[in-house]
């Protein structure tokens, strides 16, 4: 898929947000735009017509919301949806929906970097399951018990996971390789061009960018709360709401981290 074009199609009711997403999303040569749809009931035709990779989806629409678009598709083969909207407050109705991810209006940069990192490691992991099904395919000839046994792994979802994302990590302090268990990460922040990622209670100094680390984190364990940290959120404890839309996190070794507004759709994989 990192080859390809991600086929798009844009949602929503108001032209200006429309074209501002349009313009943003041209920044990205991999995003195809294929269609724009000003309410719900367009949408559900053009992601059947077309079969977009991707849908941005207002919610907040008249007739037909983002929520309907969603449920009309249950049933159908469906792209990831990221909903774009203007209130916060549906966040948590959004993951719930299956929503790849959420970003709330005016769509920032660093956010939108975010959403479409996530799409791509989506998007990989589909096309890695469609291969996987052709090769259920190509092993009919075996007996029916292996056959069985193929496709419990494969629906499996921990052991989809475990092929795409390691348990163990390598990297480069200084100049010997350190090994660290995934789970043994508790946060990972930058320093200029380095990353320090903290483990164990010691601080290893890596030179790689924030961007290159998150492509080998699996984001089920590992979210962006800032612009330049990391956190695992198997490791957090408490969530503590501060002014202006941020949050503090407080992890099962004291340490206190802050969550910018910019990524506060992430409290709800807390709640």
């Amino acid at each position: 898929m990192t080859d390809e074009k991600i086929r798009a199609l844009i949602v929503d009711d108001e032209p200006l947000a429309l074209r501002g997403l349009k313009l943003r999303l041209q920044n990205y040569p991999e995003i195809e735009i294929i269609g724009e749809c000003a309410n719900g009931r367009e949408a559900v035709k053009e992601i059947k017509a077309k079969s977009p990779d991707l849908v941005f989806l207002d919610i907040q629409m008249p007739g037909l919301d983002g929520f309907g678009v969603v449920r009309a598709m249950i049933g159908a083969p469906a792209p990831l949806f990221i909903f774009v909207t203007a209130y916060d407050k549906y966040a948590i109705d959004a993951f719930e929906a299956n929503a790849l991810d959420y970003i709330v209006k005016p769509v920032e940069e660093e956010r939108l970097n975010d959403a479409l990192h996530r799409a791509r490691e989506a998007l990989k992991s589909k096309a890695a399951a469609n291969r996987e099904s052709k090769l259920i395919e190509m092993l009919a000839s075996l007996s029916d018990d292996d056959r069985d046994r193929i496709k419990e792994l494969i629906a499996d979802p921990a052991w989809t996971e475990k092929q795409r994302y390691s348990e163990r990590l390598s990297f480069k302090d200084g100049t010997k390789v350190v090994m660290l268990e995934a789970r043994e990460i508790e946060w990972i922040d930058a320093a200029g061009d380095y990353m320090c990622i903290h483990a164990g209670g010691k601080t290893h100094i890596i030179r790689e960018t924030m961007k290159a680390l998150q492509t080998r984190l699996d984001p089920a364990r590992f979210q962006r709360i800032h612009r330049s940290a990391i956190v695992n959120i198997d490791r957090v404890k408490e969530l503590h709401p501060h002014s202006n839309g941020e949050y503090f996190l407080i992890l099962d070794n004291g340490a206190e981290l802050k969550l910018s507004r910019s990524y506060k759709d992430v409290v709800a994989r807390f709640l």
